[in-house]
């Protein structure tokens, strides 16, 4: 029983340090963990969900009152409100979430983050117990619209 507890420690170290793994490990390693994570892993394990279109998952990352303000939109208030807008979103346009800066200080993680036609966006998260109670987005929603062909 040592030996097999000894190997998850030494790769859960590994992954803790390494600044470059894939979000997709990251959601692999908490699914294993099964523990309380810190903020900054409630949101790598958010960017694996929105980059798998999970909305299921990602709405589970919320708590039930959270609020989820994307500067362009009026605040969003609820898990049911915030799932509408993931299931409205995904189904009308092409998203992908890579992460460039992520940092954590204390319940805050700030997450810059690019796209591969070239948007960029910050995002900040509140998290608290293991869930987001509050998400805040910069973003450019004009160039948005434009790479996705969306009237505007």
């Amino acid at each position: 029983i040592a030996r097999p507890l000894y190997f998850l420690n030494l790769l859960f170290f590994l992954f803790d340090y390494c600044s470059n793994c894939s979000s997709y490990y990251w959601f692999i390693l908490l699914q294993i963990k099964k523990i309380s994570m810190t903020p900054k892993e409630v949101v790598k394990t958010w960017i694996a969900a929105f980059n798998r279109i999970d909305i299921e998952a990602l709405t589970d990352l919320y708590s039930e009152d959270a609020v989820n303000h994307q500067v362009i939109t009026d605040p969003l208030v609820g898990k049911a409100a915030i799932k509408k807008m993931f299931t409205d979103e995904f189904a009308r346009a092409e998203m992908v979430c890579i992460e460039d800066n992520i940092f954590e200080d204390g319940e805050w993680v700030i997450l810059e983050w690019k796209d591969p036609r070239g948007l960029r966006g910050c995002v900040f998260f509140k998290v608290q117990n293991d869930k987001i109670v509050f998400q805040r987005g910069y973003w450019d929603q004009l160039s948005f619209y434009k790479q996705q062909n969306i009237p505007f």
